[in-house]
């Protein structure tokens, strides 16, 4: 990539940061700028670009629970909402090409229909980034969002395998069983490649390699096989951990993506044109994911939140519309077109989601009138009964913390966890459990403590958490008290700060207790 590439996407996606917007609005305008400059793309930028495509979809796929799909107001939402968008947006440009609008002038109601399709998506990399900066990934709002994101994206990747020049070749169905059946094979290499480099390596072996290198060699869509090889890893125990670990490279090699977008074509009178054009529809497809979702009984609250996530235009739709492009259905100038409605609409969202608090407050009345009762058991009022002691994280320390004070307080004691695998295990345990996230303030919105609550244990394994949890209790429970773990005694000193009464170093305490009991042996004495 050409210096003055890398210094143009640096340079803008810097500048988008500072203003609160997603970086990949500066690699966008990068792309326009380096384009009216006289550059144009190259195929290593294309390549760079395919390769983060490729890891975004085997993040999607990594990331995939059925048990999240299997909600109605997901599945069924976002495809009634992906289908009456596609047409309403379709409908509106054969109407105003008909009117004379340039660049819509020549649609045929299928090509129509094609960028109707590409304005339905919503980001996800605008979502998960929202949900992440505000702690909310793991509320049933962000949940339900992601899901839905989710569900386009299996509609976009059934697109992209679809828009074929040629048939695929005899040898297509073979080869997709035999990749799905080395599953096994996955799993065994996953487990010994450890945390460093070769993990990394892995997940572009298995992206790139296996799943887009062999699909594309039977005539499948590349995009197609990494999903698939990512989806038959989804339950893995590690199969976050791949995430996670990819997720840096997924975001750089996508920047040859964006800039491929802005390097076809600046956008033209007409471009523009359309573009303002479908941000004026932002509000009605909101107000669209409002509708659906409080339709299917979830609180106006719930419903609320999880449309602001979504209130955007997606990088999806730029992947569609280069197909487009690539097979002479839409002009370059609806690249670029989207590519402006996408930045655009980030530059909408990101006011939206940092008031949509206190737009939800000025607003609930009317946005109560929507829900449909009874409330689905898993958004109604959460009454943990008489529970006095509440231990947040239930994990091996939190999980002992909860026996012991069970043994000790002889009280009802209750244990909450963001992760529904750690909830299962506890119940077979047969502690007494719910499922929430102390960072979330929709958890506290819904929770309705006993009057009687005398103590919080904060047991999470990340110290922000742990830290940004306090901050909840003390906002909610203003009068109860807390204890903390933490790993360095610098983060004790920093929960004492906020308001912990209790801080405890588990390593250091670990370790006076192996020295003790190391002295006691050395003194013929056994251990207590």
């Amino acid at each position: 990539m050409d210096l003055a590439f890398i210094l143009a996407a640096f340079g803008l996606g810097f500048a988008a940061a500072l203003v609160r917007l997603p970086p990949l609005v500066g690699y966008l305008a990068a792309g326009f700028v380096l384009h009216a400059f006289g550059h144009e793309t190259t195929e290593s930028i294309d390549l760079i670009g395919d390769f983060g495509v490729y890891l975004l979809l085997f993040g999607i796929g990594l990331k995939l629970r059925l048990r999240t799909l299997a909600r109605r107001e997901v599945w069924a939402g976002a495809g009634i909402h992906l289908a009456v968008t596609s047409a309403a947006i379709g409908s509106l440009f054969l109407g105003l090409g008909a009117l004379g609008l340039p660049l819509a002038a020549g649609l045929t109601p299928a090509r129509a229909a094609l960028v109707g399709f590409a304005f339905s998506f919503s980001s996800t990399v605008f979502a998960v980034k929202a949900l992440e900066d505000r702690n909310e990934s793991g509320s049933l709002p962000g949940r339900i969002a992601i899901g839905m994101l989710i569900v386009q994206d299996i509609f976009a990747v059934l697109f992209l395998t679809l828009a074929v020049d040629e048939p695929p070749s005899i040898w297509a169905v073979p080869v997709v069983i035999a990749v799905v059946a080395a599953r096994p094979l996955y799993g065994w290499v996953l487990d010994r490649s450890g945390h460093g480099e070769l993990l990394i390596l892995l997940g572009f072996a298995l992206a790139i390699g296996v799943g887009a290198g062999t699909f594309d060699q039977v005539g499948l869509k590349p995009d197609l096989g990494a999903l698939v090889v990512g989806l038959t890893l989804a339950s893995h125990r590690r199969a976050a951990e791949l995430a996670e670990t990819l997720l840096g490279f997924k975001d750089i090699l996508l920047v040859g993506f964006f800039l491929s977008i802005g390097l076809g074509g600046a956008p033209g009178p007409a471009a523009m044109a359309v573009a303002a054009i479908v941000l004026l529809v932002i509000p009605l497809k909101t107000a669209g994911y409002l509708t659906l979702l409080s339709r299917f009984r979830l609180r106006s609250r719930t419903a609320w939140h999880a449309s602001a996530t979504l209130a955007n235009y997606s990088e999806f739709g730029l992947i569609v519309a280069a197909v487009g492009v690539e097979r002479a259905w839409l002009d370059q100038q609806w690249a670029s077109a989207i590519a402006v409605a996408v930045a655009a609409s980030f530059a909408v969202a990101a006011p939206i989601n940092t008031a949509r608090y206190t737009i939800y407050q000025r607003a609930s009345s009317w946005l109560a009138g929507l829900e449909r009762h009874p409330i689905r058991s898993d958004d109604a009022v959460i009454e943990p009964g008489d529970a006095r002691v509440i231990v947040f994280g239930m994990g091996r320390v939190g999980a002992g913390a909860y026996d012991e004070l069970v043994l000790r307080r002889r009280g009802v004691v209750l244990g909450v966890d963001r992760h529904d695998e750690a909830v299962d295990a506890s119940r077979a345990a047969g502690r007494v459990m719910i499922r929430g996230d102390a960072l979330d303030s929709d958890f506290w919105d819904r929770l309705r403590l006993h009057p009687g609550t005398e103590l919080v244990v904060m047991a999470m394994g990340d110290h922000r958490a742990n830290l940004e949890g306090v901050r909840r209790v003390k906002q909610f429970l203003p009068n109860v008290r807390i204890a903390a773990s933490a790993t360095f005694p610098d983060e004790v000193t920093a929960l004492e700060n906020a308001g912990v009464d209790v801080a405890r170093n588990l390593y250091g305490e670990a370790g006076q207790g192996l020295a003790d009991d190391a002295c006691d042996l050395l003194e013929g004495k056994r251990p207590q």
